[in-house]
């Protein structure tokens, strides 16, 4: 279970929350004569699953690559505990701790899940030309790695696919191996991109308890989804956008009963 009980946080736009991990002051994105994000304050809480809801074109995954490093605000800043990611390209703000997933999966199809695995490993000193000749440098590092990405194909049931290519997988499955891919990086912040998204029911149900697991080992998600029984079954905190900009925040109950929220989706108050 969560030990993170946001309840009694006031569910308004950019209220501050008991120990925030992640801070979002004024972040605009702007597309030609379109503005796709304008967040003025969004703060994700530390070891919660806070859900990025919204209708099609809301910003949900454009916030995401600005976060990220995969594409720049036109103005804005964020911090990582304290720690500017601003201006940061992604494999700096993934070395900071903060880590995504796509809503189209990366795996790399002609690569075993193994090598896949393998491939996210930080500070490997194999990989640096001065160290690259000379084995004896590196190998005890190449067979620890090795053995943190069999852990992790084993938390995630692939173990029995290590040696077999990444396009021979399942949708699902290519969601379960880049989830475990980005782990291998150890991050602190663990933001995924519509992880249910054409995932059979089955693997839906594994993947969601996968996500409570790691949000009760302390670490914190950020998860943009669709399925509005999903976000109510293991969001903490929910933040809905439409046309870039946050309408409502708070407990799950609270958003599904925001008129705003209400009005973005159907069109209609109540």
């Amino acid at each position: 279970m969560s030990t993170v009980d946001l309840s009694m946080v006031d569910p308004a736009i950019g209220v501050p929350k008991p120990d925030p991990i992640v801070v979002v002051d004024g972040v605009v994105k702007a597309f030609g004569g379109l503005r796709a994000v304008s967040v003025d304050h969004l703060e994700f809480q530390r070891g919660a699953i806070t859900a990025l809801i919204g209708p099609n074109g809301a910003g949900k995954t454009t916030l995401f690559n600005q976060l990220t490093g995969f594409d720049r605000p036109d103005r804005g800043r964020w911090n990582l505990d304290g720690r500017e990611l601003s201006g940061r390209s992604p494999a700096r703000i993934a070395r900071l701790g903060m880590v995504r997933t796509f809503q189209l999966t990366k795996s790399l199809s002609r690569m075993t899940v193994l090598e896949n695995m393998k491939l996210a490993a930080v500070d490997q000193r194999g990989e640096r030309i001065a160290f690259a000749l000379f084995p004896h440098f590196w190998r005890s590092e190449e067979r620890a790695s090795e053995r943190r990405a069999d852990d992790l194909l084993d938390r995630f049931k692939l173990d029995h696919l290590r040696d077999e290519y990444a396009g021979t997988l399942s949708g699902g499955q290519r969601k379960l191996l880049e989830m475990a891919r980005a782990l291998m990086t150890e991050p602190r912040v663990l933001m995924l991109d519509e992880p249910m998204a054409g995932v059979n029911p089955a693997l839906t149900q594994s993947l969601l308890e996968h996500v409570k697991a790691l949000r009760d080992e302390g670490m914190t998600i950020v998860f943009v989804e669709h399925d509005m029984d999903v976000v109510a079954e293991i969001s903490d905190w929910v933040v809905c956008l439409a046309q870039g900009s946050v309408i409502a925040e708070g407990v799950s109950s609270a958003v599904a009963a925001n008129d705003a929220v209400i009005e973005a989706y159907l069109g209609v108050s109540s």
